[in-house]
């Protein structure tokens, strides 16, 4: 990690914070403390003071921070007042169609601009005001002509080297990966695995700590 780099933990709890600050701006809300977020995000208070340092001297001691000052930083730290173009690979599948037509993208600045599949009896069929489903082999050359910049992997693991092969011929500087298999940024990609199974996991954790403190207090559970 360079020197001015900001940790890649920070930079998730940045995307954390910036949806409690879309909130707090809805509601009309102006200031906010390093410790209001602790506590309404569950963070350690001191955490959130080092990553905010990463935005610069933004807030007040005594006083906080202003909410629109704030979230307007870390939109510019995040890269979200350009849109970024997306790729679907997968997307004639249940979890490939369902964030196709999730329209929360757009309003982060995300915007789905071509989808991708192999299956022959898919290829031709369209997403209702999204698009037409393309062949996987003509992925290197809509991601040129269209200034794709970001792929998503939503493919069976037994599909997800091939599909990965095909990806690194096509210039795309990013992945989102969602197939069981984890893939490994290349000096060219930038990956970032998402794993269903290590997040329940962790909410199983939880549930087990809970279960075992109402336990502890005499309770019968």
């Amino acid at each position: 990690m360079t020197k001015n780099q900001t940790p890649q933990a920070t930079i998730k709890r940045m995307s954390i914070y910036l949806r409690y600050l879309n909130g707090l701006d809805n509601d009309g809300i102006k200031l906010v403390s390093s410790n209001d977020l602790a506590i309404k995000l569950g963070l350690n208070s001191a955490q959130v003071r080092k990553d905010l340092t990463y935005l610069g001297e933004l807030g007040r001691r005594g006083v906080g921070y202003s909410v629109k000052k704030l979230r307007d930083h870390i939109v510019k730290i995040l890269g979200l007042k350009t849109i970024r173009k997306i790729g679907i690979i997968g997307a004639a599948g249940r979890l490939g169609t369902a964030l196709a037509m999730y329209s929360g993208f757009e309003k982060r600045n995300f915007k789905v601009s071509a989808l991708f599949d192999s299956n022959s009896a898919s290829i031709g069929s369209e997403l209702p005001g999204i698009g037409i489903i393309e062949s996987i082999e003509e992925l290197e050359n809509i991601v040129r002509e269209r200034g794709i910049e970001i792929l998503v992997v939503c493919v069976p693991v037994s599909s997800v080297k091939s599909v990965f092969e095909k990806i690194k011929k096509s210039g795309v500087k990013a992945v989102l990966n969602f197939a069981p298999f984890k893939l490994i940024s290349t000096d060219d990609i930038c990956v970032q695995n998402v794993d269903f199974t290590t997040e329940l996991e962790a909410l199983s954790y939880k549930l087990r700590v809970s279960e075992t403190e109402i336990s502890d207090e005499g309770v019968i559970v």
